[in-house]
């Protein structure tokens, strides 16, 4: 993917972002507390931890000797593992977890080298690129899949993508094991050359080694339930690792894709100098999509990534208090004629990202 133009938004129409970013300021400062995580985080964390860790001990000790037992955990791990990205090592690489710098980054880091994944390059994807872009045509790498899927208008259709309603749902599940086998390598060249690292205060060489050490101690532990259970074969092995990757990278997928790949999100072009129409406060409002906000524990289990709204006008601030801002984000927006995208169910929302794949693949 190149990006071409350098992309400027509107800034002489930010009165909206400056109203709300006061609203939003004041509703911390009138409560007393802090942007960053509390109790509730601190809870979750480790729930989350040991719903993926104690699983794996059990496996590791053969504490139940029984093949369909290590699947059931292994399922368990994998759902774990998406816990622990949406709940844990969202915020702590958003740097919303805590007040504390160095917290974040070892947080941020553990959690996500720990699966399998790298730090930087996620933080530069996902909050360089991604949230800066959001929705943008060779800019947005979050709708810049494969070549046989398409996730925007603005990309080459082939006709393989009539198809892509019903495969896309296979290939999601694939989205963790390619990070922790190839797709790291791949996006640090990628980076390097387009002077990312740098940004980062941060070399080719260093994150190269950093990714190698980080694959090396993690696929060790992950192999040893294989070396320390004489029962378990290479096949069982094997089964239980890439069950536990696929629900994982499924489980990402539904959470994220329903957010700015639907019927209802935008997808803006800047002009041929590389100029956005909008403020990028009003670009986050028309390219990004809340889900089932109503539901606490739906909420609670996904890292209050379902108020994606929020959580693209302030990414610095902890999920935890998403839904008590959420209110004034969208009695702002109304204030201000501005969208306010939402859809009531989860299922509601899968169902729009469905209609949006089978529109892409044919218009």
């Amino acid at each position: 993917m190149s990006n071409p133009t350098i992309i400027r938004f509107n800034n002489s129409n930010r009165q909206f972002y400056t109203e709300l970013k006061k609203r939003v300021d004041m509703y911390f400062k009138d409560n007393q507390i802090s942007k960053n995580g509390n109790v509730n985080l601190y809870i979750k964390t480790v729930f989350m931890f040991a719903a993926y860790l104690v699983p794996y001990l059990l496996i590791v000790f053969n504490v139940f000797d029984n093949k369909l037992i290590w699947l059931l955990l292994s399922v368990l791990m994998g759902l774990s593992m998406a816990g622990i990205g949406l709940c844990i090592m969202h915020d702590a690489n958003h740097g919303s977890y805590s007040k504390n710098v160095k917290f974040n980054r070892i947080l941020g880091y553990i959690s996500i080298n720990l699966v399998g994944g790298h730090s930087l390059n996620w933080r530069i994807q996902h909050n360089v690129i991604h949230h800066t872009y959001t929705n943008v045509h060779e800019h947005d790498e979050d709708i810049a899949p494969p070549g046989f899927m398409r996730f925007e208008p603005h990309a080459e259709r082939k006709g393989i993508h009539k198809l892509q309603f019903l495969y896309a749902w296979f290939f999601y599940g694939m989205m963790t094991l390619m990070w922790s086998t190839t797709k790291d390598f791949k996006q640090l060249y990628r980076y390097h050359k387009k002077g990312l690292l740098k940004g980062s205060n941060t070399t080719l060489r260093t994150e190269l080694w950093v990714i190698i050490g980080s694959k090396i101690l993690y696929y060790g532990y992950m192999f040893l339930p294989y070396l320390l259970v004489k029962e378990m074969t290479i096949l069982n092995w094997l089964t239980g690792f890439v069950v536990m990757h696929y629900l994982a990278g499924l489980v990402l997928a539904m959470i994220f894709q329903p957010a700015h790949v639907v019927e209802e999100t935008e997808f803006p072009l800047p002009s041929e100098g590389g100029n956005m129409e909008n403020h990028w406060a009003e670009h986050q409002l028309r390219t990004t999509m809340n889900f089932a906000t109503a539901d606490p524990v739906f909420s609670w289990l996904v890292g209050g990534l379902n108020y994606q709204v929020e959580h693209h006008l302030f990414p610095t601030i902890s999920h935890v208090h998403y839904p008590k801002i959420a209110h004034i984000v969208k009695k702002t927006a109304e204030e201000f004629n501005l969208p306010y995208k939402a859809r009531r169910t989860f299922a509601g929302a899968l169902w729009s990202h469905e209609v949006m794949l089978w529109k892409l693949g044919r218009a």
